[in-house]
């Protein structure tokens, strides 16, 4: 009988095409037809290939990336260091899955707290997180906006460190490419945190819902991102023979597809398939830019939205990725140690706890619970699909 956790991993495993037809696939690749994509190298900024960069986009738990940029910036000036205590405020407990459901009062390190908000891309750490750098979120939020407009965002608004919906949270592929190559560039020895493959409390594991890590070559990151709004979302860094190509891919319509174009564009880019004259600063649109945000709710969190990702699935609940350059991975996931300080409070799992992984109309994987704890053992539960918005 296989275990709770079993069943887990079964669920995140990848079924690939057969590699043999790797060459044929890499030219013929169908990617999304009029999702917004950008492939850019780090260390040069030169944009490799881009399809609507400068559409505006709901960038859900990408985020969280910028909720890092900002914290990385806070440690670099002195005012907040990697074990700087954590405290779960109200504000943050409140905050709608995915989450890790600790209660007002616990703490945890910082890095402890990055780790889990990284790979489980846990909304209430985020605000927890923003809370201790910022003062509070509104404060945070500021200096996400004032670090956006530094960097030469120019199509970017935050109004949470979440990435959950509301009026006035948009971004772009280009500027999302910014902000990677800024958080490689600038801060290359908090790279880690974006390659985990999962964290534990030595007792139970939460993998990572990104699916190149571990299993496409040279793949360290970055973040993955959901609602219905958006789609399918994802940053997907690679590094080969000292090269490191970033990938944006906005609004699939699943886990597969986003793995799935994410693998092939980085794939292009290493086997030098794609080149572009411009750089991320030169990038300009082709022609006039819509106002309105992209909002492709009817498409992702409808009946049709379901069928098709129940496409990539085969019939144990796996997800079938046709990427060629995915593979199952070949050692057993690392996982690394992230808990609270203290605390002894047992979290149920909630019906409603919904990770980065399938959107309305998906099964999620209920009634399991995991051990989160720096001390003892605090029950939260087990990655599940976000919920919609």
């Amino acid at each position: 009988m296989p275990t709770k956790q079993n069943r887990l991993y079964a669920a995140l495993r990848l079924v690939p095409v057969a590699a043999a037809a790797s060459m044929l696939f890499l030219s013929t690749a169908q990617t999304a037809g009029a999702n917004p994509h950008v492939l850019v190298d780090v260390s040069t900024g030169r944009v490799l290939d881009q399809q609507e960069a400068f559409r505006r986009w709901y960038p859900a738990s990408l985020t969280k990336l910028m909720t890092s940029y900002v914290t990385f910036r806070a440690i670099q000036s002195g005012q907040i260091n990697l074990d700087t205590p954590v405290v779960m405020s109200k504000l943050a407990t409140a905050q709608p899955p995915a989450k890790m459901y600790f209660k007002p009062g616990q703490k945890m390190t910082l890095d402890n707290a990055l780790k889990m908000m990284l790979v489980k891309s846990a909304n209430d750490l985020a605000m927890a997180v923003s809370e201790t750098v910022g003062g509070s979120q509104q404060s945070f939020v500021a200096r996400m906006n004032a670090e956006a407009a530094r960097l030469g965002m120019r199509d970017t608004h935050f109004i949470n460190p979440n990435g959950l919906p509301g009026k006035g949270q948009y971004t772009t592929a280009r500027d999302l490419a910014v902000l990677s190559v800024a958080l490689r560039r600038e801060f290359p020895q908090y790279a880690g945190y974006f390659s985990l493959e999962g964290f534990t409390n030595g007792v139970k594991q939460v993998p990572n819902i990104n699916m190149l890590i571990g299993r496409f070559d040279g793949a360290d990151g970055m973040k993955t991102g959901f609602i219905c709004a958006a789609g399918f979302n994802q940053i997907a860094s690679a590094t080969r023979n000292g090269r490191t190509l970033i990938s944006v891919v906005l609004g699939t319509d699943s886990l597969a597809a986003r793995a799935d174009d994410s693998a092939n564009f980085l794939e292009k880019g290493f086997q030098n398939q794609l080149s572009g004259k411009e750089t991320l600063a030169s990038l300009r649109p082709d022609g006039p830019q819509a106002a309105d945000v992209a909002d492709v709710t009817a498409e992702i969190c409808s009946a049709k939205g379901a069928q098709a990702r129940s496409e990539t699935r085969d019939p144990f609940g796996r997800t079938k990725v046709q990427s060629p350059y995915i593979h199952e991975m070949d050692h057993e996931p690392n996982f690394v140690y992230a808990g609270l300080i203290g605390g002894q409070d047992v979290m149920t799992a909630s019906k409603g706890d919904k990770d980065d992984a399938t959107a309305k109309g998906d099964k999620a994987i209920k009634g399991d619970k995991i051990a989160i704890s720096g001390r003892a053992a605090d029950n939260v539960p087990i990655p599940m699909p976000r919920p919609t918005f």
